[in-house]
Parts: C-alpha cells; sequence; structure tokens
C-alpha cells in the first residue's frame, strides 16, 4: 500500500456556478476518455493518486487555482460524469462529501457485484484509509470529504481532505493500490506538512523505531531528501496567480505556440484549421494534462491559463473558449472510437511541439502585464466569474503584450 503525497490548501467558500459545473463535468468526461484510450484504466488511476497531476486538472477545468474547492468540485465533476458510462469506460467513482463519504463502502459492495470484484475488500480498504489519516495519524485535520476510484481490474485510488480551522487550511490525501500491506504498519512512503504541533501517529512501529528513522533521515544526503519532499504541495494563500507561482518559460512557451505559430506549418496540425488562437492554448494545456509526463505538474497554477478561474484568477473563465475546447475533444474522441484518430494525434502533438519549444524559449515581458491583457480581452470571449460576466475595459486601446 502507498500513498502518493497530499496537498495542502487554503479554505474557500461558496459553490460552483451551474455554468461551470457541467462544463467542469464534460472536460473531466473527456480527458477521462482520452488517458483511458491512450494510456489504459491503471495510468488513470495512477494519475488520480498524484496531488500536482490532480491540482492541475483541477485548474484546467476552470476551478480556482489553489483552493480547497477543487477537491470537491473535481470529484464532483468525476463522479456525476463517469459513473453513467463507468460500464463501458470500466472505472467507477464512489463517496464524496459529507454524507456521501459515508456511502462509500456500500458503494464499492455495488462495484463488486457488478464487476465480478471483492466489494466487502474494497469497502474495507475505503474504510481503513479514511482510519488511518483522520484517527490513526491526527495532525490536525478532520476527514470531510472521501472519495475512492476503482477500476474493473481491481485497480484504485483514494483522494481525501480534512479540513483544520484553526489554520484555515484543508489537507488533501492520495492512495494509490499497489500491494496490499498492513495498513497499521507503516503504510506511508512519506508524510510531509506543515508543523501543527505534537503529532499522534499509530501507524509508528514504536517510538523507538521513529526516533531512529528521525536520526537516519538527518544524516542522509540533502538531495534525497529533496526527492522526497517533491511528493508535497502546499499552496499559497494569496489567491491572485503571480509568476514565483508558475513555471514562465513553460507558460510562454504555451503561449508562444497559441499566439505567435503559423498553425498550417504543423503537417499534424491540419485538422485544427478553424481554431482560433485562444482556442490552441487552452488544448494545449489540456493536452499536457492528459499527455504529459509527471515532472510537467509541479506548477499547476499554469494550467490556469486554459480556462481562467471562477473567481476571476488569473482571469474570468472564457466560456466560448472553453465551448470550443469541449466541441474539438469531444469530435476527437468520437472520431477515435471508429478508428479515424486524425485530430486525437493533433491534441497530443500541441504537448509535444510546446514543450519541444519550450527547451530554447527565454521569456522576457512583465507577467501582470499578460494577466492584464487576459482580463481586458476576457469579454471577447465570453469571459464569466461568480460576480456575473466580464465587462469590456473603458479603455479603447490595449496593448498587446505576451511574455516573449
Amino acid at each position: 500500500m502507498k500513498r502518493s503525497g497530499h496537498t495542502d490548501l487554503p479554505l474557500h467558500h461558496g459553490t460552483v456556478p451551474r455554468w461551470l459545473a457541467e462544463r467542469m463535468a464534460k472536460l473531466g468526461r473527456a480527458i477521462t476518455e482520452v488517458i483511458v484510450m491512450e494510456y489504459g484504466r491503471d495510468e488513470f488511476i495512477q494519475r488520480i493518486s498524484d496531488p500536482f497531476w490532480f491540482q492541475s486538472l483541477g485548474a484546467v477545468m476552470g476551478m480556482d487555482w489553489h483552493s480547497s474547492g477543487i477537491t470537491t468540485s473535481v470529484v464532483g465533476a468525476l463522479k456525476r460524469t463517469i459513473n453513467p458510462i463507468s460500464d463501458e469506460l470500466g472505472i467507477y467513482v464512489c463517496g464524496g462529501r459529507g454524507k456521501h463519504s459515508r456511502n462509500t463502502p456500500q458503494e464499492l459492495i455495488e462495484v463488486g457485484y457488478k464487476t465480478g470484484l471483492n466489494g466487502n475488500e474494497l469497502a474495507r480498504s475505503s474504510r481503513l484509509t479514511a482510519k488511518v489519516d483522520n484517527t490513526a495519524i491526527q495532525d490536525g485535520f478532520n476527514i470531510y470529504l472521501h472519495s475512492f476510484f476503482v477500476s474493473k481490474e481491481g485497480q484504485w485510488s483514494v483522494v481525501q481532505q480534512g479540513m483544520n480551522t484553526e489554520t484555515a487550511y484543508a489537507r488533501r490525501y492520495h492512495w494509490h493500490s499497489q500491494a496490499f500491506a498492513a495498513y497499521l504498519n507503516e503504510p506511508h512512503t512519506a508524510v510531509f506538512g506543515q508543523n501543527q504541533g505534537d503529532i499522534l501517529n499509530l501507524t509508528a512501529a514504536d517510538s523507538d523505531a521513529t526516533k531512529s528513522g528521525i536520526l537516519s533521515l538527518s544524516r542522509e544526503k540533502p538531495e534525497l531528501i529533496r526527492k522526497e519532499m517533491q511528493r508535497y504541495l502546499c499552496m499559497p494563500a494569496h489567491h491572485e496567480v503571480r509568476a514565483k507561482d508558475v513555471d514562465l518559460k513553460r507558460l510562454g512557451a504555451t503561449l508562444a505556440l497559441a499566439h505567435h505559430s503559423d498553425i498550417k506549418q504543423f503537417e499534424d496540425l491540419l485538422l485544427l484549421q478553424g481554431v482560433g488562437p485562444r482556442t490552441i492554448q487552452s488544448l494545449t494545456l489540456v493536452s499536457e494534462v492528459i499527455h504529459g509526463t509527471p515532472s510537467r505538474f509541479k506548477d499547476p497554477a499554469r494550467f490556469s491559463f486554459a480556462h481562467g478561474g471562477k473567481d476571476g484568477h488569473p482571469f474570468p473563465v472564457p466560456l466560448k473558449v472553453y465551448d470550443e475546447t469541449l466541441s474539438v475533444l469531444r469530435h476527437g474522441i468520437e472520431k477515435a472510437k471508429v478508428g479515424l484518430s486524425d485530430k486525437q494525434k493533433a491534441i497530443k502533438s500541441l504537448h509535444r511541439i510546446s514543450a519541444q519549444m519550450e527547451k530554447d524559449f527565454q521569456p522576457n515581458a512583465n507577467f501582470e502585464e499578460v494577466i492584464a491583457k487576459e482580463k481586458a480581452e476576457s469579454y471577447k470571449y465570453g469571459g464569466m466569474t461568480v460576480n456575473g460576466p466580464a465587462k469590456r475595459p473603458v479603455s479603447p486601446r490595449l496593448r498587446q503584450l505576451s511574455l516573449f
């Protein structure tokens, strides 16, 4: 049993507006279908267990890039959109927030009836993962959301979230089933987090072993410690997206591909002619969520440049662009199902071309000006936030700004 990592996120309040929730469900389904078609169900289950990828998925879907709300909204969107096609897709999503989390064991037993899996054993795994993070390890965070993703082959991931009302932070825990072991005998590969004072850890063999482990850890080479720390993602308290939150070189390469490249020069992108540069920008980031390697997700804030955020950070959600992205993905998936995968290959190539451009790319412009330009032009793309539609700016002229 391995827990893949965990994430600390600032608490945010409010609900996801219907206009965004419906689009998140559609995009979540499309991304899931493409991953399963291209890489298989086990790959999708493994990605769910990666806190960096999960955060990037939420950002590319238009949720607030760093808030605790990503967990609830992404889990809810995937459950609503995946379960109706579970028999075809071979992926099942159980649980959720509050009372829905308590229904997880029964839902898993029902999955067992459908698939032939041992539903009682899955239910046991659900209960134990929740108990370990909520009771066996008492770190100041109380679990209030528990979700269980399982494939028809029996591979599963758990995503659950706890809340610390004193620090106004939530902590998300990710588990991935690799091989069954004793849940109370050091089941975690690593546990990192902000100092909460004394922590009760009943998964430790005994206190002497824990002390020996701390001493051993202090003697390790720094590069080994840094490697382990890469499993921990702590999102900042500030709501706006700042330059330090993203890899400017990667973001700049994405924008350069979208706005300064003649798409006709790429033979494998011919099928995307007619789709505007702004949609190419979104499709490139969606392509990276689907086809990118783990190292590409160290800065989830970058993926908010696909479809913005419902609270207007880094800019309002461009509904016209969002719908064009969904249309291209949906059309590509339907074509791939009947053996015509040219559009899917074109979408995949966006990630490859952007990564190639990034190698020699040097950003040299003001990050804040880039965001200002996106906000100023948001009205053109049907920009929307929880406060309503984006308005046309008073200034009659906009400077042409970019990261290059």
